[in-house]
């Protein structure tokens, strides 16, 4: 049958999961799944992630690695010899683009909710914040829950959650200040863990989300 009161939540470490984290917590009762597969900033997505833990207070939380998507490389998030672009090309999808990474996370997160029982996974992608990220789209998440009720126990039912998914960025924080989300531990540049570098493309999106929404990033204030 499952629990329908427990949801998997995949927590990145960034300000998109953390939302989404806290909109699941004011529904159910939380398990929180990170995935390290070499991503550069790895080690301050870690730190955010525990953080967020310590925060939330989840009732079971999982770091997993997927070193195969490092691996495979075809992404400047994991591959030291590609350029982090300062902007996104319009009509393009960026370099920062993981090939299919969203399935293998929503596989693994499906795993574990079914061994757990849980009745969700929720996932903090958002379409307008991830422009030309072809497993960012609403189609993509449909699909995907789809394949899960295929390749689950008839008994098994899990429901893919996407809170975020149509919200601008400004939107995003917005939602995070009314659900009082620690934004303050999330991480969202793609070149450095110390401070944000403020010139790649998701730090250029994050200082005008905040800025549209008229409040001041915990990061830089």
């Amino acid at each position: 049958m499952g629990d329908r009161t427990l949801a998997v939540v995949l927590a990145s470490g960034g300000l998109d999961s953390c939302v989404a984290a806290a909109w699941a917590a004011h529904r159910w009762r939380l398990a929180m799944l990170h995935a390290d597969y070499g991503q550069r900033t790895e080690a301050k997505e870690r730190e955010c992630f525990d953080r967020q833990v310590a925060h939330f207070q989840p009732e079971a939380h999982l770091v997993v690695e997927l070193p195969h998507l490092a691996q495979v490389g075809g992404s400047s998030l994991t591959d030291e010899r590609m350029e982090i672009p300062e902007d996104d090309a319009p009509g393009q999808v960026p370099t920062t683009y993981v090939p299919f990474r969203n399935a293998t996370l929503l596989a693994v997160a499906a795993a574990w909710a079914e061994v757990l029982g849980a009745g969700h996974v929720v996932i903090g992608a958002v379409e307008p914040d991830a422009p030309g990220y072809p497993d960012c789209r609403p189609a993509f998440f449909e699909a995907a829950g789809r394949l899960i009720d295929l390749g689950t126990r008839p008994e098994t039912h899990i429901r893919i959650e996407t809170p975020v998914i149509a919200l601008s960025k400004a939107e995003v924080v917005q939602m995070g200040a009314d659900l009082a989300a620690p934004l303050a531990l999330t991480w969202s540049c793609y070149r450095r863990e110390d401070v944000p570098c403020g010139i790649c493309a998701s730090c250029l999106r994050r200082a005008e989300a905040f800025r549209d929404a008229g409040a001041r990033d915990p990061l830089t204030a």
